[in-house]
């Protein structure tokens, strides 16, 4: 049985941060994701952790503005020194919170740079944040996600060209956060996806497709996948991003299936 994480940006959303980290525990979980922690200090979000007895399973590198709708900074040339920062400080955290697993957003595509520019500039930066949190022994995460529907103009939109990528940057602490409703809508194909390439996939996400909602609520069939991440002995944290249809607690009905 995979082992899930709450991501506690989706779920649980209807109390403070704060308040998450013990729900998710009553509920069950023993992990949890989400998308920043750079509002809260790194020893306050321990104490959380450590207060409900969940592990820190995964969180993202700043995204630059975020509220502006900047989604990654790794692609976007000229801006490599706020990069490095937010590498920096993503270590600190991870740190602190014995974090082993980071996101990297790739950015949205920018007017006027040509492909072969965005592709150096996010392999340079890639390598870069891996060899830091290779100091940790922690590993770096890139996503494919779809940009038809919720992220329009994100530059890393393409399953083949996220394993692609993998080997460009040619870092063996960097691997593929594979989404199975961003890569639903990518490009189906799930299950010989997973078999031809769960060796290089570091972290998996769940929601089911269309609506972002809960396993078991659209077209996705998720006990099919569960049991082959076990034959194919997948042993990582799979995320739960997806947004309840109600309370959280009513849409876990899932998870003991």
């Amino acid at each position: 049985m995979p082992k899930f994480a709450a991501n506690l940006s989706f779920l649980f959303a209807d109390v403070p941060f704060a308040a998450r980290f013990a729900r998710a525990a009553a509920a069950g979980f023993k992990g949890v994701e989400y998308l920043f922690p750079y509002e809260w200090p790194a020893a306050e979000i321990a104490g959380w952790l450590k207060a409900a007895g969940l592990e820190q399973v995964l969180f993202n590198l700043a995204a630059g503005d975020w509220g502006a709708g900047e989604r990654g900074l790794a692609c976007l040339p000229r801006r490599q020194g706020e990069f490095v920062a937010s590498v920096e400080q993503a270590l600190d955290y991870a740190m602190v919170l014995d974090c082993r697993r980071v996101h990297c957003l790739a950015g949205l595509r920018p007017a006027g740079v040509g492909e072969p520019e965005l592709e150096e500039t996010y392999v340079a930066n890639l390598r870069f944040a891996a060899d830091r949190f290779a100091t940790i022994g922690a590993t770096v995460m890139i996503e494919p996600i779809n940009s038809r529907i919720d992220m329009p103009g994100y530059w890393l939109d393409n399953i083949a060209r996220g394993f692609r990528l993998l080997q460009a940057v040619d870092r063996s602490n960097v691997k593929l956060q594979y989404d199975i409703y961003h890569a639903q809508i990518i490009a189906g194909d799930l299950a010989r996806t997973l078999e031809a390439h769960i060796d290089r996939i570091g972290h998996i996400q769940v929601a089911d497709n269309p609506g972002r909602h809960e396993p078991g609520t659209g077209e996705i069939n998720y006990p099919f996948l569960f049991e082959l991440l076990d034959r194919l002995g997948y042993d990582g944290w799979v995320g739960c991003e997806y947004k309840p249809l109600t309370t959280t607690e009513a849409g876990l009905g899932w998870m003991p299936r």
